[in-house]
Parts: C-alpha cells; structure tokens; sequence
C-alpha cells in the first residue's frame, strides 16, 4: 500500500483515514467468516464490523465475549488488528518495506509525519525504528512476565497464547482480554504481580515514545524536552488524582472496593486510575461504580494518554497547555508559561480548539444515543460515548444491549477518536501554515465571562 501512497492526490490525513477504513473492512470480512467463531456460524457484518473498528480503533467495547465467542483464528485476527491499530497501519507498513530492503520516498515519510504526531519531517524513519524495536522488546518483556503467573495457571499453550494477548493488548492500550465470561482482570484485583505489569504496560503505551526515550536517554527531568516534561507532570497528577477520588468513592461500596481487603482496595483504586487512561481492562466491576466514580471516569476517559503514543482522548499535552494557559492568565501573564518555556498562541489555539471539538462531538453523539437507547440510564450512555469516542473500552455493560443504530454510531465514535482530534488537529496545522495573509483587521474589544 506504501508504494501506491506517492502516486495519490489525497493529502496525508486522507490517507490515513482511508488505512484504517480499510483496514477495518478486511477484519470485518474475517471476523465474519464462520471460522472465526467456536460455534462456526458467522456473528452477522454489523457485529464483526463492531470488533474490527473496536480492535483497529484499540478501543475494547465488544458486542460478544472475546474470551469464548471467537475461535483461535478469530482471536489471532484480532490480535493482528490491536497490534497494527495501535502503531498505525504506516508504522507496520514502513516495517515492511525496511525488511524488504526498499526506500522510503518523500510522500511516504510526510505521511509517517502526520501519523507520528511530529512537527519536522527529519528523523521520522530513525524514530519509527525506534518505535518498532521498542514495541516488540516492551511486549515481549510483558508476555515474558506474565507467563510466570498464566502458564501455572492455564498450562504451557494456552498460557503462552495468554501472555502474548494481554501484552499487547496492555501496551496498545487495547483492553481486549482472552480471560472469558466478560471478567477482564477481576480474577486478578488482589495479584500484585499481575497489577504492576499491567500498570506498566498501560502507562508505556499510553506515554509514547518520544518522552519513552527521553526517559531511557536522558533520565533527569529538568533536561527533558518541554513535551515530555509536560507529559510526565500531567500523567503523575491524573494517576494520583484518579487513585486518591476512587479510593475515597468505592471504600465503602460493597459492589467494588468496600469487601476486598486493605491491600486490594489501594491496588484496585490505582488500577482504575490506570485503565481510565484508555486501557479498558478492569479489575472491578465498571458497573457498579457509584454514579460520581462514573462521571470521574468520563472526564479522566476524556483526556486519554499522550499524543503519539497508543492512548486515544483529547491527549494530556492538549488539556495540560490549557490548563497552564488558565495559571498563566490568572497570574496576569500574557504568554503561557511552563518549566520556564512560553508555548505558542496557535498551539494553545489549537488545543480549545480540539477539546471544543471533542466536547461537541460527545455531546452530539450521546444524545443520539439517548434517542436510540432511550430505555438506558443517562449516566451509562455518556459513559459508553466518551469510552467510545476516548478509545478506552470500559463499559457499564451497555455494549451488547445496543441497538444496531446505536452500533453504527458507536463505531463511528471510535472511529473518530482514534483518527479525529488529530486528523482535525493536523488540518488546522496546515490551514495556519497556508493561511498566511498579511491583513490584519482593527482590533475591537467583546465582554467575556
């Protein structure tokens, strides 16, 4: 596909989007194959179609049991479909061509570019390879782990084949699991071991790799890039924050925290603050969450990882240069200033402009679903619309009770998440740089607040 993309009239952006639309028809084609199910009766295009965007999209909202509906193909298919969604289709695809010895033309790196999030076209096949390596040492390292606990448990294959999955699943920030019967992790909420290797992978893959290698390379934070300095602060806040507002919200509720013991209700809280980052696994049960545990859910669902890293939301740099930018006004500064930087007017321009969006496509999007779903609690529709839109697959067990309309537009939500704020975030990037007129119109003043 690399090879037809220099011969193409669509800008970048299209081109992505037009990857993972057909990335998602070819696993909605397999998915629907009969032998792709235990039963071998075919699950219906509209349900396949739901687990191929939902796989490609690393979001984790399933219509079906992933554990007992889908057969070793179908598992292995969607397995195939994290791992490519989760890198982005350019990524695998740059892969390819680098095994096969071939060039990277110009057309293919600009592409590269705005899948990687990156600002300069220099460096984006080095950190691709970086990318790569990284992925596979990280996942192999994940599955190494919790074989220890999965091979004892389920024997030497299928414990494998476990490890293997929910690795990948973790560090893509997927939240598919093999485990069966909708449990995800709940097996596991007093299990330290699996807990922290869990945690790990989830934060790896929702912190990208840009700020991963300033970690390995340069390790002292003062030295970082402004970019991973910010990602690093915001993410440490939203984890403690999580942790310390679940903790206080289930203690006493005995459908999730209130009947485990000490130990357990600290890891399970952090866990939640952990898999709300778009991970959705969960070691609780989502839907007896109390409706303020929810509502904390939607906004930390909203915000999501960081840019260029597996997590889906409105990312932690966009919500975090805002929030500076409210510190800085309050402080009667002009400029946005963090660690001794100013950002840029048009960055923080560019990020109200892509939490207003995603705030206008929530909105939009789950009051159609209160139409489709009209029988369904308000608090689990916007629920189940922010995971969708937030790619984080936690649910309140809404999934398979949706209507076929409310499957399309679920589906499109994710879709949108995994692709929208960024796409629009790049068409705003190339409409400023294109935009350059010297007008300047008479500036008058408006009232605000």
């Amino acid at each position: 596909m690399i090879s037809k993309i220099k011969k193409t009239k669509l800008a970048p952006t299209q081109v992505l989007m037009l990857g993972f639309a057909v990335l998602i028809i070819i696993g909605a084609i397999l998915l629907n194959l009969p032998i792709a199910s235990v039963s071998r009766t075919s699950i219906g295009f509209l349900d396949a179609l739901f687990t191929s965007t939902s796989a490609v999209c690393v979001t984790g909202l399933v219509v079906v049991d992933t554990g007992t509906h889908w057969s070793a193909f179908g598992k292995t298919v969607i397995l195939i479909l994290i791992q490519i969604g989760g890198l982005g289709f350019m990524t695998m695809g740059t892969m390819i061509v680098m095994l096969l010895g071939k060039k990277i033309s110009l057309k293919d790196r600009l592409v590269m570019k705005e899948a990687l999030n990156r600002n300069e076209l220099s460096g984006v096949v080095k950190l691709t390879r970086y990318i790569l390596f990284g992925t596979f040492l990280i996942q192999s390292i994940g599955a190494l782990l919790l074989s220890f606990k999965f091979i004892p448990e389920f024997g030497l294959g299928k414990g494998i084949a476990y490890s293997i999955f929910h690795s990948i699943s973790a560090f893509c920030n997927a939240g598919f699991d093999i485990i069966g019967n909708g449990r995800s992790l709940m097996a596991y909420v007093d299990n330290i071991y699996v807990n922290v290797v869990v945690w790990l992978l989830i934060i790896l893959g929702g912190l990208g790799f840009a700020v991963i290698l300033d970690i390995v390379k340069i390790r002292k934070f003062k030295r970082f890039s402004l970019h991973s300095k910010i990602v690093v602060f915001v993410t440490a806040v939203l984890l403690g924050a999580g942790f310390v507002v679940f903790l206080v919200l289930e203690w006493g509720n005995p459908n999730t925290l209130g009947d485990l013991g000490y130990g357990s209700r600290f890891m399970a809280a952090f866990f939640q603050s952990v898999t709300t980052r778009t991970a959705g696994f969960n070691t609780i049960s989502t839907g007896e969450l109390t409706n303020a545990s929810k509502l904390f859910t939607v906004i930390l669902m909203f915000i999501g990882g960081s840019p260029a890293s597996t997590a889906g939301g409105v990312k932690t740099v966009t919500v975090g240069a805002l929030l500076f930018m409210v510190y800085s006004v309050l402080r009667g500064r002009e400029e946005t200033e963090i660690f001794g930087r100013r950002i840029s007017r048009n960055l923080v321009n560019r990020a109200a402009t892509i939490v207003a969006i995603g705030i206008s496509i929530v909105l939009t999007m789950t009051m159609l679903l209160t139409i489709t779903e009209y029988n369904q609690p308000f608090i689990n529709i916007l629920f189940e619309s922010v995971s969708a839109f937030a790619t984080v697959g936690l649910s309140t067990g809404l999934t398979p009770e949706l209507t076929g309309a409310g499957r399309i537009i679920v589906m499109i939500m994710m879709f949108i998440g995994r692709l929208g704020p960024l796409t629009v975030a790049f068409a705003l990037a190339n409409k400023l740089r294109k935009s350059n007129v010297k007008i300047r119109y008479p500036e008058e003043n408006i009232l605000v607040g």
